[in-house]
């Protein structure tokens, strides 16, 4: 059932009433400004090297990234931001984010699509918020709106995979519609991610991806590059 949130702004405006699963549509859309589209999380790499090279590989690089990698941590990252009481604990969370950050580039990917969130959920939403990396700032987001925390990561993760496989489609190349087909078979894999992490803390933070870090690392001296990471 659809969860009623009612956001209050900044502007002296009243609340606006609305669903929530449509706030996080618009939020996580490729349509909010926050440059996602500019950035391969490592992939290009992949590709360049042939590990991904068709719908399959590209399907398995990405369950192992959700699992194992940047896709759990960010929902873990995510709820404790969520979760943060004050300034303080959402600090710790925002440094414990950036700690884990496995290479330069992702750290400015994370960064800069941070701050293109806040100001355009500001000037969107009348919500407030301070100079955070980016799940982090979708955490404390939603905390503010009233978002029901499992559906936001669940969206989230759904749209960090839609990301990725938008990078592929023009890198691989890949079709549209196998792009499609592969993102299909990753939905369920972001909703049981969601529900597995449920109850983990910042201390619960880990990584096994190794491969999409170390093709992360790597981007930085690719000698041709599209994508900023």
């Amino acid at each position: 059932m659809a969860t009623d949130v009612h956001i209050h702004t900044n502007t002296g405006t009243p609340p606006m009433h609305t669903d929530a699963t449509l706030v996080l549509a618009q939020w996580l859309s490729p349509a909010f400004p926050v440059g996602a589209f500019a950035y391969s999380h490592g992939l290009e790499t992949a590709v360049q090297d042939g590990v991904v090279s068709g719908g399959e590989t590209l399907r398995a690089w990405l369950e192992d990234v959700l699992c194992h990698g940047t896709g759990a941590n960010d929902a873990i990252i995510l709820a404790a931001a969520h979760a943060a009481r004050d300034e303080d604990a959402l600090d710790h969370v925002d440094a414990s984010a950036r700690a884990f950050t496995a290479s330069a580039e992702r750290m400015r990917e994370s960064l800069l699509m941070g701050r293109a969130f806040a100001a355009t959920v500001s000037a969107s939403h009348g919500i407030a918020l301070s100079d955070l990396v980016y799940p982090v700032a979708v955490g404390r987001a939603a905390r503010l709106a009233g978002l029901p925390l499992e559906l936001v990561q669940a969206m989230y993760l759904q749209a960090f995979a839609s990301n990725i496989v938008s990078v592929a489609v023009r890198l691989v190349p890949l079709g549209q519609t196998e792009g499609q087909t592969v993102l299909a078979r990753l939905t369920p894999i972001c909703r049981r991610i969601a529900t597995e992490v449920r109850g983990r803390k910042l201390d619960d933070l880990s990584g096994a991806a190794f491969l999409s870090d170390i093709a992360a690392m790597r981007h930085e001296t690719l000698h041709t590059r599209l994508f900023r990471s």
